[in-house]
This record gives C-alpha cells, sequence and structure tokens, in this order.
C-alpha cells in the first residue's frame, strides 16, 4: 500500500488550525468563558483566511505541477476536512450557549 504524503505548508497549517481550534473549544466548553468565545470567534476568522490562502497556494501548486506528484492534492483534502470540524464545534457552542447562558 502506497504511503499518503502531504505538503509541509498544508500538513502544518492543518495540523497548527486543528490542535489550536480544539484547544479553545475544550477550554470553552470547560470554563465557560465569554471571553474565550469571542477569542474563539476571532481565531475562526483569522484561521479561515490563512487556510484559504493556504488552501489556493496548494492548488495552484497542483493545477501546475506536471510531476504527477499528488502531495499539494492530499494536502487540499486535509485543508478540506478543517471545515465540517469548525462547523461541528460552532454548532455544539450554539446548541450548549442556549441551554447554559
Amino acid at each position: 500500500m502506497e504511503n499518503i504524503e502531504f505538503s509541509t505548508t498544508g500538513k502544518y497549517t492543518f495540523l497548527i488550525s486543528f490542535s489550536l481550534g480544539t484547544f479553545l473549544f475544550i477550554l470553552f466548553i470547560i470554563t465557560q468563558n465569554e471571553f474565550l468565545l469571542l477569542s474563539g470567534f476571532i481565531y475562526v476568522i483569522f484561521a479561515i483566511l490563512v487556510n484559504v490562502i493556504v488552501l489556493l497556494h496548494e492548488m495552484l501548486v497542483f493545477l501546475s505541477d506536471i510531476s504527477g506528484k499528488k502531495n499539494s492534492g492530499y494536502s487540499l483534502l486535509l485543508l478540506l476536512v478543517n471545515i465540517p470540524i469548525a462547523a461541528i464545534y460552532l454548532l455544539v457552542i450554539f446548541n450548549f450557549s442556549q441551554l447554559n447562558f
């Protein structure tokens, strides 16, 4: 079976976005601090900007690469995984905040 390789930029962007977002999400669920809620929304806006820029870069590299390497294509898919994860976190926060605030 072939190992899937990701581009370095895409892999680290995914890991940083996912881990920092998950950290803020868990910290908010535990503490219910409104400052963390505001910080989380600001982080989501910043993360969207950074992820879109990296996503466009990876797409350009993927479309212009004639060597047949799919590193950028796999990284595109990896970056797109952040979207449903963020949506699930937002749904949990909205439902959680309706119950407890």
